[in-house]
């Protein structure tokens, strides 16, 4: 039949109305059902899970029986229920009061309701329910936007098989913004549930990256985050709309109608045109302001231009919307009043929403559109009027904190805030010759042509189902009996062995205090067992510093790494050091760790030949890490233009120079012979150094779960020790059944 796709937002893809005659079912033309509507799902279609648009409490139990019917046969979606309760706490209180204002830069907006957020966990847990009655373990399920920011943890948590994505629609605020939200860390875990996260704009998507890496310690390459067990890509995917539906309604004699009307009432004027729902974020005020101080700096302006707002009703019921509209109102009765002549208002307010054919036919007649919000995740107001334009002419006045700010470049952009900058710019605009509108209307409506939300949805969902071989390349497979096999049979027909083994968590367990790691006795015996083998050279790499490897080992005969490869011991018990820069670093890095230590308490520094560690294993947990957070920060910020690198290891934070790392030690032993076989085991990020260094051929192990490069992983020291003693007697096993 094919995998199964399952598409999850707040509303469904289609609405459900009381009218008067019972229940009515009316699919959704906005641009998200659009794109999602062209995907191409294989021989299913894909299902949709989201809210009616009724409350619970308004629907008899026949007509909950009904939409269910309908939605399940007409419109292969499934509804979540949701009562009145949950309207007022999830989504006008956490959602419209937290979340709303924080990711949109208002932080003195929003409120912290302790019974908002149990409600939007609640909430969120409903529709996890409802998926998961519906969803099959390895479907691809694509989550979207802020309402259900918790959903990608829950489905990973319960159908780890499952492909799930997740789109967020409006902007990601910068860390010092997120992190004012109590709820912040949950917020984060529940989206690293996803596979994939798409943001619009690449602004959002390193915001995102930095809160993640500030507040749970995740860091990433390329937008690759390591995150438990797995990796999970953040990309940039910029919305687009329905080319065709706004490119070729000039055709429909709906549009044609209200378009004569249109250019019949502002004939011989030049027309601006804004088009919002009313919100504090869309900086509606400051623009009319804008228009006033247009009028008031270019006197011979009055007469000729007319600006039409065309404002969205929305949360009428909420004081500060209601403040909101208050303004709006009187700003326009103040202009209208001062300028207004006999023949010529300088603003046209509607207080309504316009219909499709209603906004497209004034699109086409608008001169000039004005999209100056203070804050919005992409706006596709600004793709509508450039697909209408089927003429090439008008021109677009685009603030450079919309996310489409991006892609329409062409746009004259300007500061929400400055008035004498919007106002300037609408002046501009009003004088382009129709040369310049059409060059530049001809490169935006080529992008915005090219890009459109089918090609939107397509793209996600593309990369989407790829993850899983972006994870293959990442994750290790385990050493079960059947790969334990074919390892052992690698080891014992190979004559030349090349042996890598870190200490630290793969040979010993961590312990509270460094030096009571030191080896037992049967450590040193499977050591030395596994250094006497014939055709085995073993090779001991540590982070830790040579004084301490020779305390334990110095008698034995092992080949060592220390200070993760700044040196090296050969047979002779001899240490070589790599070239590095002098120590000076140390003395600007050493104050900043002994500061994190005074904050920390259970924590420790390390100073060792060529690098300075922050330990913080006997730190209460949920304080180091945000401590940990915080040092990698400022440490990453000093060291980008000194060559020193910084590292993550198991409950530390080492700083050294970038050149030196235990790939080092892999390359330095790896050019002294020619090996059959060469065998790596090592348990933390340190050690991916050393299992990126090896041959494509080599067996490399990872101790414990997590994103690596290594081919298998493995259960932990005791299996460790386990495996090592069973490849020693059969390589021993070996020598005694061959004839002298």
């Amino acid at each position: 039949m094919g995998k199964q796709t399952v598409f999850v937002s707040n509303r469904l893809a289609v609405r459900v109305d009381r009218g008067p005659e019972g229940l009515t079912f009316t699919p959704s033309v906005g641009g998200l059902a659009t794109g999602l509507s062209s995907v191409s799902t294989g021989s299913r279609p894909p299902l949709w899970v989201g809210w009616s648009g009724l409350a619970e409490e308004d629907l008899s139990a026949q007509e909950q029986d009904q939409v269910r019917r309908e939605l399940r046969a007409n419109h292969a979606a499934v509804a979540v229920p949701l009562g009145r309760r949950d309207l007022e706490l999830f989504y006008s209180g956490f959602c419209n009061d937290t979340i709303w204002p924080l990711f949109h830069y208002f932080p003195t907006y929003a409120e912290y309701v302790p019974e908002t957020w149990e409600s939007y966990r609640a909430v969120n847990r409903r529709f996890f329910e409802v998926l998961a009655d519906e969803m099959e373990p390895e479907a691809t399920v694509w989550v979207h936007d802020y309402q259900l920011m918790l959903l990608p943890g829950l489905i990973r948590e319960h159908f780890p098989r499952a492909e799930t994505g997740f789109f967020l629609h409006i902007p990601f605020p910068s860390y010092e913004i997120f992190r004012l939200l109590p709820a912040r860390e949950p917020i984060l875990e529940g989206l690293l549930g996803a596979d994939l996260i798409g943001f619009h704009t690449y602004d959002y998507a390193r915001h995102f990256l930095s809160s993640v890496r500030r507040l749970l310690g995740h860091d990433h390459a390329m937008g690759v985050i390591r995150a438990a067990n797995r990796v999970v890509k953040v990309d940039v995917f910029p919305m687009g709309i329905d080319w065709d539906r706004f490119s070729g309604a000039d055709s429909l004699p709906e549009v044609q109608a209200v378009q004569e009307t249109v250019a019949h009432q502002y004939g011989g004027r030049k027309l601006i045109l804004s088009v919002d729902r009313l919100d504090y974020s869309k900086g509606i005020p400051t623009r009319i302001a804008a228009f006033r101080r247009l009028l008031e700096r270019y006197p011979e302006r009055a007469g000729t231009v007319v600006l039409l707002i065309v404002v969205s009703p929305s949360r009428e019921s909420v004081p500060r919307y209601m403040e909101l509209k208050r303004e709006v109102d009187e700003l326009v009765s103040d202009i209208n009043g001062r300028w207004s002549t006999l023949d010529w208002d300088p603003i046209h307010y509607q207080y309504q929403t316009a219909s499709f054919h209603e906004l497209n036919a004034i699109y086409r007649q608008a001169d000039v559109l004005l999209v100056t919000p203070l804050r919005d995740g992409m706006n596709l107001i600004a793709k509508e009027y450039i697909a209408a334009r089927n003429d090439g002419q008008g021109v677009l006045v685009l603030s450079e904190t919309a996310g489409a700010a991006r892609e329409l470049s062409e746009a004259i952009q300007v500061n929400p805030s400055d008035l004498d900058e919007i106002a300037d710019a609408m002046n501009a605009a009003l004088d382009q010759s129709p040369d310049e509108q059409a060059g530049n209307m001809t490169a935006m409506r080529e992008r915005v042509r090219r890009f459109t939300v089918q090609y939107w949805a397509g793209d996600f969902l593309e990369k989407l189902r790829g993850m899983r071989a972006v994870q293959a390349t990442q994750q290790a497979r385990p050493l079960d009996s059947t790969a334990e096999a074919e390892v052992e049979k690698r080891w014992t027909a190979a004559t030349g062995i090349l042996l890598f083994l870190d200490y630290d968590g793969t040979l010993v367990r961590f312990h509270r205090r460094p030096d009571d790691a030191r080896p037992d006795e049967s450590l040193l015996e499977l050591l030395r067992n596994l250094n006497a083998l014939d055709g085995v050279s073993l090779v001991l790499s540590s982070g830790r510093d040579r004084a301490n490897l020779d305390r334990w080992f110095g008698t034995e005969r092992f080949l060592m790494g220390a200070g993760h490869g700044a040196w090296i011991r050969e047979e002779d018990g001899n240490w070589h050091t790599a070239p590095v820069q002098a120590p000076e670093w140390k003395d600007s890095i050493r104050p900043i760790i002994q500061r994190m230590v005074d904050r920390t308490p259970g924590a420790s520094m390390e100073e060792k030949d060529f690098s300075l560690a922050w330990h913080y294993r006997n730190s209460e947990p949920e304080l180091a890490t945000v401590r940990m957070a915080e040092l990698r920060e400022t440490l990453i910020t000093l060291t980008n233009n000194l060559e020193l690198s910084v590292l993550d290891g198991n409950r530390v934070l080492e700083v050294k120079p970038a050149h030196i790392h235990k790939g080092r030690i892999v390359h330095h032993f790896l050019d002294r012979a020619a090996w059959d076989l060469v065998v790596a085991i090592g348990d933390d990020a340190t050690d991916e150094y050393m299992f990126q260094a090896l041959p494509p051929e080599a067996i490399s192990i990872k101790v414990g779960v997590g994103a690596t490069a290594a081919e298998y992983s493995i259960d932990g020291v005791e299996r460790v020790r386990q495996l090592l003693h069973s490849l020693c007697e059969r390589r021993r096993t070996l020598s005694l059944s061959q004839p002298n």
